[in-house]
C-alpha cells in the first residue's frame, strides 16, 4: 500500500527550483527561462517536473504566478520574502514585462475599500494590464 505524502514534502528537484528562484530575489523568470537554466546546469530536471513543482510551489504561497498577457504563459517570482505582498503590479500588454508599483494613491483607494465598502484587494493578485513607457515611447515622439 502507498503512503501519501504530506503537502510540504521536498524533492532535491523542487528545492533546486526552488533555490533558483530565491537567487533571483524580485525578478520574475518563465518556464522556458528555468528549463534553459537547468539545461546548462546540467541538473536533468524536465519541463513537465518544472511545471508540476512550480504549481505546488504557488498553491503553497511560496511563488506567485502570473499569467501573461496572451493567456497561455506565465511567469514566477519567489515571493517567500513576502517583499511582493506589498504592492501591486503592473503588466505590460505589449512586450510582456511585469513592474512592481509601489503607489501611495492606491494604498489609499485601497484603505477606502476597505472602509467604505468592505472589501479588501488581495495585493498578490492584482495586476493591472496596459502598456509600459517603453512601449508607448514610439507613439509619444
Amino acid at each position: 500500500m502507498k503512503t501519501r505524502r504530506p503537502a510540504s514534502y521536498s524533492t532535491r528537484q523542487q528545492k533546486l527550483i526552488l533555490d533558483y528562484l530565491a537567487s533571483l530575489g524580485d525578478s520574475h523568470v518563465t518556464v522556458f527561462q528555468l528549463v534553459r537554466h537547468f539545461e546548462q546546469e546540467a541538473a536533468g530536471i524536465g519541463q513537465t517536473t518544472i511545471y508540476r513543482h512550480l504549481e505546488k510551489l504557488a498553491a503553497r504561497g511560496i511563488i506567485r504566478k502570473y499569467v501573461l498577457n496572451d493567456g497561455k504563459s506565465a511567469c514566477y517570482q519567489y515571493v517567500g520574502n513576502d517583499v511582493c505582498r506589498e504592492h501591486f503590479h503592473l503588466t505590460c500588454e505589449q512586450c510582456g514585462s511585469l513592474i512592481h508599483l509601489d503607489c501611495e494613491l492606491l494604498d489609499t483607494i485601497q484603505g477606502h475599500l476597505l472602509r467604505e465598502h468592505g472589501f479588501q484587494i488581495n495585493k498578490l493578485k492584482t495586476v493591472f494590464y496596459g502598456t509600459c513607457g517603453k512601449c508607448l515611447s514610439p507613439y509619444t515622439r
